[in-house]
């Protein structure tokens, strides 16, 4: 393989966005959600009543909606009008979905090589429901030789007893969303915990053995300040969690901020711009580093070698993916899929024994080798060989134009099998993404 590629004359790098404006800016997927359409669900059914691509991971995603309080950044679907009759009433509809998907030919016996429940707030369930909700799912889809099953948490709702029961329930990596650890800055972004309550979870999950805890971390929230992400840096190094993911503020569309943003006429968002952001993040994983950790990725910093985020890496390689519950994104025989993305909807689908599909695309030869290309990159480093192996093209030729730009920003280096982003790039490679992408998705929505 040849070291380097060839440089000539590139433009200047796109502007940095000095200001958080609205929109959304984490690449998660491509191509982009905008472009999946209703006319596309026959391309899932069909791929649902094919068999699973051979040594095809399978994973299982189901959201769980509900919360105690909106978050002001939230940009999911979340509820926090349900009471407990509609929240079984959601559990019995997850249900039915997973038993629907259960004996198709895609399944074909396979079982899930990760589980990942996410929200909204799982952690809101009771021990009750949540027993209830995956007793039901194991009996469908045994996830006992599962490598991870993730669980979502809001310090604010975990007592002892459960988080004796999600330890119990085989939880193997527990997310607790901190935030932030200083109550004014959780407060004003509308967070529903508190600081004492991340003490007091995060102690006695540690007591119960989890083996994996990953602690969530936002820079640039609402009247964050230089100060306070020092602080919030030194107190996660004081707790010692498995690993730290740290994302940087934006502000989509639908977020209570950008609605506040709309009637007052304002286009900046009352968030850190993105020099600060990235300087923050660029803090945060210089002093994880001085602390024992390794960065991972452009979010995430693990204690050690062992620790995975199994989810994220089955997913970057193509898994199949089995999305339940409103809103959720599936991947299933090389379709993607959204769910219903209203409770209302998502509830009378399922209720009537109807799929509760909203949207799908099948993408392209050229787009598949675009989206693993793109999510892999967010580690830091990408393989020549894996890519040349599996689309039969080497990236360094596939895409030479792009990594040309951003070997001539300085943001990129190729040596040997590897293709590798410096930290600078690293510390916004969401941007940096959408050089590799088809010029019809570059400028467009992404949701």
């Amino acid at each position: 393989m040849s070291t380097t590629i060839p440089l000539a004359v590139t433009p200047a790098p796109p502007a940095k966005h000095q200001e958080t404006t609205a929109g959304n800016y984490f690449v998660s997927n491509y191509p982009p959600f905008s472009f999946w359409k209703t006319d596309a669900v026959p391309e899932l059914l069909a791929a649902i009543d094919r068999p699973s691509a051979p040594d095809t991971p399978l994973g299982v995603y189901l959201h769980i909606p509900f919360c105690r309080k909106r978050c002001h950044f939230c940009y999911f679907r979340v509820y926090t009008d349900k009471d407990s009759a509609a929240i079984r009433g959601y559990l019995d509809a997850a249900i039915k979905e997973i038993s629907w998907y259960a004996d198709k030919p895609f399944i074909g016996g396979r079982k899930p090589n990760f589980i990942y429940f996410g929200g909204g707030t799982p952690s809101y369930l009771s021990v009750e429901q949540l027993k209830f909700l995956t007793d039901a799912m194991k009996a469908r889809l045994p996830w006992d030789e599962a490598e991870e099953v993730a669980f979502e948490a809001e310090p604010g709702t975990l007592t002892d007893h459960k988080l004796k029961a999600i330890r119990e329930l085989g939880v193997t990596r527990l997310s607790l969303g901190v935030e932030n650890f200083d109550d004014h800055i959780l407060e004003i972004n509308g967070r529903a915990h508190k600081s004492k309550e991340i003490a007091r979870a995060y102690g006695y999950a540690r007591e119960l053995g989890f083996p994996q805890i990953n602690i969530d971390l936002i820079a640039g929230m609402v009247e964050e300040t230089d100060d306070n992400w020092r602080e919030c840096i030194r107190k996660t190094i004081e707790l010692s969690p498995d690993s730290v993911t740290i994302y940087e503020m934006e502000i989509p569309f639908n977020t209570t901020i950008y609605k506040e943003m709309k009637v007052a006429g304002k286009l900046v968002a009352p968030v850190a711009d993105w020099d600060t952001k990235r300087a923050w993040v660029n803090y945060g994983f210089t002093e994880l580093e001085k602390a024992g950790y390794t960065i991972s990725s452009a979010y995430t910093a693990i204690k050690t070698p062992a620790t995975k985020f199994v989810y994220r890496d089955k997913l970057w390689v193509g898994a199949d993916l089995l999305g339940l519950g409103v809103a959720s994104f599936g991947h299933i025989g090389g379709v993607h899929y959204q769910n219903q993305h209203d409770f209302e909807p998502y509830m009378l689908r399922v209720n009537a024994g109807e799929l509760p599909v909203y949207r799908a695309l099948t993408p392209t030869a050229e787009e598949r080798y675009i989206r693993e290309f793109v999510l892999q990159l967010k580690l830091g480093h990408v393989s020549r060989a894996y890519f040349a192996k599996k689309f039969g093209a080497d990236p360094a030729a596939q895409f030479a134009q792009a990594l040309q730009r951003l070997q001539g920003w300085g943001f990129l280096t190729v040596a040997g099998d590897q293709i590798r982003l410096n930290r600078e790039g690293l510390l916004q490679v969401d941007r940096l993404l959408h050089e590799f992408f088809k010029p019809e998705h570059r400028n467009a929505r992404y949701a």
